[in-house]
């Protein structure tokens, strides 16, 4: 019983909650149009996600996820290298949510930050119900349908990717032990060749007794770097070194991106909650008119007052849009009074502007052709079952759930 993970597969989602803005596209879209040329990606509109803080009225989850598709595509996702799909649209995710909802204790889900963080900040909402409990048994089963080895987070976002290691090695410890599991991992040690093969005992074991942590990584790096190992035997060898057995669904790691601050027009953070966003589609005029007003270094009262652009929002925008001398020139002119805020955000207004009417030309296609944007989750979810039932497959069978005969 052996996985086949893809070494450089990457999974990621959203939930729909209407168009975007450029947190979102600075948060995470722009990397993930990046990263979809280094690696294999999956990426979902986690509409099921949705309904956990919003089950009471769904009326207007179709426009937001054809309206996330859109924006995807807009800010440079490409359906011809990256598989783009719904998550209600592959039920697998279903099932992989029971079947890993009858393993994972209860403690684990409310210990988990966000469970007590968001029923505060949503005090106004229900969310006395299991599907909220139980969200992120969801969220691991939307990871681990697709054995991806990363999961772009930021640092936030890390303990949801650690619960997802925590009950993939739950799921492997119960159920990825063959009867003849030990004698075929011992068989692989010893073909490891005599020096390696000592190397990985002694790992193994100051790993095992003494929870010696780099221990585990050194070993990993040992059995992954050996070529000449069959696939079956290199997950023997991992699970052995772990104490586990065959990782049926192997742990993904979280893929630390950088995610600079993007400030509203309030100063606060870019939030559809504040209502302080600029959208990815908004019209030039409407972009140019929140920029303008857009909150400052509140020191700077007059036109004559020094401002510290530390202390300005629109100055965490120029880091993002600004290249090093304007940066300089804004921090010089600010300071000394020799500028005023309507000419520092000028450069800003430009390139700004000049960004989102990228997007709105690439997504003007796609507003046009209802069908292209259907044609294209077609397609990424046909890909994404495929996958998905490998997984389910290797599951199933695991937990005896597909018996060879028929009964």
């Amino acid at each position: 019983m052996s996985a086949h993970p893809q070494t450089k597969r990457v999974l990621s989602g959203m939930r729909p909650t209407g168009l975007l803005h450029l947190g979102n596209y600075h948060g995470a879209l722009k990397n993930w149009a990046e990263l979809q040329y280094q690696y294999e990606c999956f990426f979902f509109v986690a509409d099921w996600h949705a309904l956990t803080t919003g089950y009471e009225d769904t009326t207007d989850l179709p426009r937001f996820t054809h309206d996330m598709l859109v924006d995807w595509l807009a800010a440079g996702l490409n359906p011809t290298v990256s598989t783009i799909f719904v998550q209600s649209l592959v039920p697998e995710h279903a099932e992989l949510h029971l079947l890993l909802s009858m393993i994972t204790p209860l403690g684990w889900l409310e210990r988990v930050p966000t469970y007590k963080d968001q029923q505060a900040e949503l005090a106004d909402k229900d969310l006395t119900t299991y599907g909220f409990l139980g969200y992120p048994v969801l969220q691991s089963a939307d990871i681990l349908l697709y054995r991806p080895a990363f999961v772009p987070v930021g640092e936030d976002q890390v303990a949801h990717v650690e619960i997802t290691r925590e009950i993939s090695r739950r799921f492997n410890h119960l159920y990825g032990r063959a009867p003849d599991f030990a004698e075929k991992a011992e068989n692989a040690v010893a073909g490891l060749g005599g020096r390696h093969s000592s190397m990985y005992r002694q790992l193994r074991k100051k790993y095992q007794e003494d929870g010696d942590v780099p221990a585990l990584e050194k070993g990993r790096a040992l059995v992954e770097s050996n070529t000449r190992l069959t696939v079956a035997d290199r997950e023997r060898l991992l699970g052995y070194l772990e104490g586990s057995s065959v990782s049926i669904l192997p742990e993904p790691q979280a893929l630390l991106t950088a995610t600079p601050k993007v400030p509203g027009v309030d100063g606060r953070k870019m939030s559809k909650s504040y209502g302080n966003t600029i959208g990815l589609r908004e019209s030039p005029d409407a972009v140019v008119k929140k920029l303008k007003t857009m909150t400052t270094d509140p020191a700077r009262v007059r036109r004559t007052d020094p401002g510290d652009p530390d202390k300005c929002p629109v100055f965490d925008l120029h880091k993002i849009y600004s290249d090093a001398a304007t940066q300089s020139w804004v921090q010089a002119g600010c300071r000394s009074a020799s500028i005023g805020c309507l000419e520092c955000k000028q450069p800003l207004i430009d390139r700004v502007v000049a960004e989102i009417e990228g997007m709105r030309q690439r997504a003007r296609e796609f507003e046009e052709n209802p069908d292209l944007v259907r044609n294209i989750v077609s397609e990424g979810c046909e890909k994404a079952r495929e996958a998905a039932r490998a997984t389910l497959d290797e599951v199933r069978r695991a937990m005896h759930l597909r018996p060879d005969r028929q009964v």
